[in-house]
């Protein structure tokens, strides 16, 4: 199986920065999209950032601008840099990774998700 751990939420003042991290371990032969969701109290979980494994990005139209995402493929980690932060992004983010695993003696697609990280931000 592959695991996901996220870290580097917290509470941040409007107009402040924060950046997520989320590194995958397990029996990966490679990841080909790392990504980040967002779940706002009463709202459905919505796409934020998506890196692929040849860096192509793509980013929800409230967020572009504002927010990097970035990944190290080495490590297999995702990051997610948040700047100039609004009290409407406060959420949990969920960090996200599609590729191939080995399973015993076969080869697995898998999508793993993390356990996800508060942010909140307000005054």
């Amino acid at each position: 199986q592959v695991q996901l751990v996220e870290s580097g939420g917290g509470l941040v003042q409007p107009g402040g920065s924060l950046r997520l991290s989320c590194a995958a371990s397990g029996s990966i032969i490679s990841i080909n999209a790392m990504a980040w969701y967002r779940q706002a109290p009463g709202k459905q979980r919505e796409l934020v950032a998506r890196i692929t494994s040849d860096r192509s990005t793509n980013y929800a139209a409230s967020v572009k601008g504002r927010f990097t995402i970035s990944r190290d493929n080495a490590k297999n980690t995702v990051y997610l840099q948040m700047n100039s932060l609004k009290p409407e992004d406060t959420a949990v983010y969920y960090c996200n990774a599609e590729g191939i695993a080995t399973s015993k003696a076969a080869l697995t697609r898998f999508s793993s998700w993390g356990q996800g990280t508060q942010v909140t931000v307000s005054s």
